[in-house]
């Protein structure tokens, strides 16, 4: 195994899996407690794998909504995908082969990415990712089989907290970085715009909100 692949799944498999997992076991819990099967829970997961796209999934699959809406629904609250991959891209080289990371950017791998690549060799900056966002993506799959098969075990309480775990890690990886240039503007704008996504509320919340405040901290930091 190549070296920077297996440091990025030795990394993966330590805070940010357990993050991932207890998110990610939450949902498997909700789709068992929506009469879901677990087939559809690991698929959701391992195609989707983000959580606010899962949600709108699960909410419109429980309701026995049509699938199109709801396809379109949760390619809406995964949105912010789009400009995560736009900025690690130049981090991963140059070649075809960095087109393999691209089902795996989410949250976490994104975030872990984002602080470990530029201080690595550039040949060791994708190997280095796979590895991260592989085992990542394999301990969302294992903590939705888990949840799935332990619903029964699990009060609501807990799950609903546990959804929190993940967003809670990435806001700490934030403020561990809150000095580093761009990322101190980008989190208060962040904040300030969160109202903005509840008042929009359903899929297009967190896209609008975050178009905004992204944009007001890329002028601010122009000036």
């Amino acid at each position: 195994m190549h070296p920077p692949l297996r440091t990025g799944i030795r990394e993966a498999l330590g805070a940010p899996a357990l993050a991932m997992g207890a998110t990610f076991l939450a949902f498997g819990a909700a789709v068992a407690e929506a009469g879901l099967s677990l087939p559809w829970a690991l698929l959701c997961t391992g195609a989707v794998y983000g959580m606010a796209g899962q949600l709108v999934l699960l909410q419109v699959a429980a309701g026995g909504g049509a699938a199109l809406p709801a396809v379109v629904a949760a390619t809406a609250a995964n949105a912010r995908f789009l400009p995560m991959a736009v900025a690690i891209a130049p981090l991963l080289g140059r070649g075809w082969r960095r087109y393999l990371s691209l089902p795996f950017i989410a949250i976490t791998p994104w975030a872990a990415g984002m602080r470990v690549l530029p201080g690595l060799p550039e040949p060791a900056r994708l190997n280095w990712f796979l590895g991260f966002a592989i085992a990542s993506w394999c301990a969302a799959m294992g903590a939705t089989a888990a949840g799935h098969l332990a619903a029964p075990l699990l009060p609501p309480a807990l799950r609903a907290a546990a959804l929190f775990t993940n967003p809670l890690y990435f806001a700490l990886l934030l403020g561990a970085d809150i000095a580093r240039p761009g990322v101190g503007a980008a989190i208060l704008a962040g904040v300030a715009a969160a109202p903005l996504a509840c008042w929009i509320g359903g899929a297009w919340g967190l896209p609008v909100a975050g178009l905004i405040a992204g944009t007001i901290a890329f002028l601010v930091l122009r000036r």
